[in-house]
């Protein structure tokens, strides 16, 4: 989940902390990142005490921590990095092996930006970190863009299209799963990803698009990443969201960084699972 504290700009040669207390786990992830992050530099520690120390000693780009900490629990060393640090805008990603269960719940915390499931291994990681980073500039794939407000959906649309996305934009639930059947009664698959809002004008919600779509339409997460943008903070309604089928929330108003990187990870998954699947 992403929180608004996204403002911060990554430099030219970016340094990125990796705080774990696994040796290994901290090896494979430095050797990942400064393979596929060229001119960038990884600070690794094992203990949050060493985290914070670190934190004085220069500009940090990212950090990716750990929830349990040899000194300390990973979100304490977050809300210190908040609250006490003079990089307190930097992205934090929480790299966790129980990251679903946690969003289910909604045991998260705002000092955190983002999630990243460590059963998807230090590859996707790596991949999840340059989003944040070095966004891409470019992406491929279309998009079914689910929103009834015009205002927005131009502005955001024009925002996937800047990053090479095709968008196809309907405005209710209804229209959308009529394509996304047509698509299916014809063997085809039309979308890449879907974008909704949760509520819209019809009859139906972006929450019953979710539950057609992992239900009626039997679309899992690999097959279809769907990306619901709320502005709704109540933890019981989004829990029901992700409990319905999101891959991930996305909260309005929206940042263009956030989103991007977002979808772009989400995509990126998509199509590797897909591979593995066809292997």
């Amino acid at each position: 989940m992403e929180s608004s504290i996204t403002r911060h700009v990554a430099t030219e040669t970016p340094r990125v902390m990796v705080v774990d207390g696994s040796r290994v786990v901290r090896k494979l992830i430095d050797q990942i990142l400064l393979r596929d992050l060229p001119g960038a530099t990884v600070l690794t520690c094992e203990t949050g005490s060493e985290a914070r120390a670190a934190l004085n000693q220069g500009v940090i780009d990212l950090v990716t921590l750990a929830l349990r900490l040899p000194d300390m629990d990973g979100l304490e060393l977050a809300r210190h990095i908040r609250e006490d640090s003079p990089q307190a805008y930097m992205p934090i990603i929480v790299v966790s092996g129980d990251v679903n269960e946690r969003l289910v719940r909604r045991d998260i915390s705002h000092d955190v930006t983002d999630y990243f499931d460590k059963a998807l291994g230090p590859q996707a990681l790596a991949d999840f970190i340059r989003g944040y980073i070095r966004p891409t500039d470019r992406m491929n794939g279309t998009v079914l863009y689910v929103e009834d407000s015009r205002v927005v959906a131009l502005a955001t649309r024009k925002m996937m299209e800047k990053h090479g996305l095709k968008v196809v934009h309907v405005v209710s639930v209804e229209e959308a799963l009529d394509k996304v059947r047509d698509g299916k009664a014809k063997g085809e698959s039309l979308f890449d990803l879907v974008l909704t809002d949760v509520y819209l004008k019809g009859g139906l919600t972006g929450k019953e698009l979710l539950e057609h779509m992992r239900g009626e339409l039997a679309f899992d997460k690999g097959q279809m990443p769907i990306l619901v943008m709320t502005g709704d903070d109540n933890p019981v309604n989004q829990t029901a969201l992700l409990r319905a089928g999101a891959n991930d929330l996305v909260q309005k108003p929206t940042e263009e960084r956030v989103l991007m990187t977002k979808m772009c990870f989400q995509l990126r998954v998509s199509r590797n699972l897909k591979k593995l699947r066809q292997a």
